[in-house]
């Protein structure tokens, strides 16, 4: 099954650090053009920005970091369908876990809002330090939680996936394919994320709380 989406959509992937999101954002984009859908994969800028200088930003370099990545999506989404490794909303939520600063929510959530489709990859994979910009193993749950409360404060939906490897490229996959389907009713184009109703349901359920009780028993059990 192939989902529909015109040119300029924008399916755009979001969660804590070590979550998958750049190698299910890359595995997406290479489904979309095999299916015979003109897209294009958007990295994340903050690592490239971190790659580059050799270190974190500072707090007052964030919001050209974010706009940048914005303007990127923006960009390649005149040229077909964009699948965006995170977007400014992570880079307002990193803002606000390390330096308490929420100054670059309204942007992020503004730019949010124009996206099409927004998943949010769960905390079911182990972390990895890549020696680089990640923070550690305990920010993941409060970023997934401030990721959350973003999202809902701002009424945008998203679904969840869940899974490795080859699962978790199906769930996001078949959540596309459902949210697509289930948003454009015949001839009408795809509905934008702000105030939209959907939610994926999956074999696990998508409550936050309980996922974060499932992965705490997880990580106790293998102490």
């Amino acid at each position: 099954m192939t989902p529909t989406l015109p040119a300029g959509s924008v399916i755009a992937l979001l969660g804590a650090e070590s979550t998958g999101k750049t190698e299910l954002a890359q595995a997406l984009a290479t489904r979309l053009q095999q299916r015979g859908i003109a897209s294009t994969w958007v990295p994340e800028h903050l690592r490239e920005w971190c790659m580059r200088e050799g270190r974190a930003p500072r707090r007052d370099e964030l919001q050209a970091i974010a706009d940048e990545q914005t303007r990127r999506i923006v960009e390649a989404a005149r040229s077909g369908v964009v699948v965006a490794d995170t977007t400014a909303l992570s880079i307002a939520v990193y803002s606000d876990t390390l330096f308490g600063d929420t100054s670059l929510y309204p942007g992020a959530t503004a730019a949010q809002c124009r996206y099409t489709i927004t998943l949010l990859t769960a905390l079911d994979l182990p972390w990895v330090d890549d020696g680089l910009q990640r923070e550690g193993p305990q920010v993941r749950e409060p970023f997934d939680g401030r990721l959350r409360g973003a999202l809902a404060g701002a009424g945008i939906g998203y679904a969840v996936v869940h899974g490795t490897g080859a699962e978790r490229l199906a769930s996001a996959w078949n959540a596309i394919h459902s949210i697509a389907s289930r948003e454009r009713p015949t001839g009408a184009p795809v509905r934008r994320g702000a105030g939209s109703a959907w939610q994926w349901p999956c074999d696990k359920c998508s409550d936050p709380s309980c996922e974060h009780r499932l992965f705490s028993d997880l990580v106790a059990g293998r102490q």
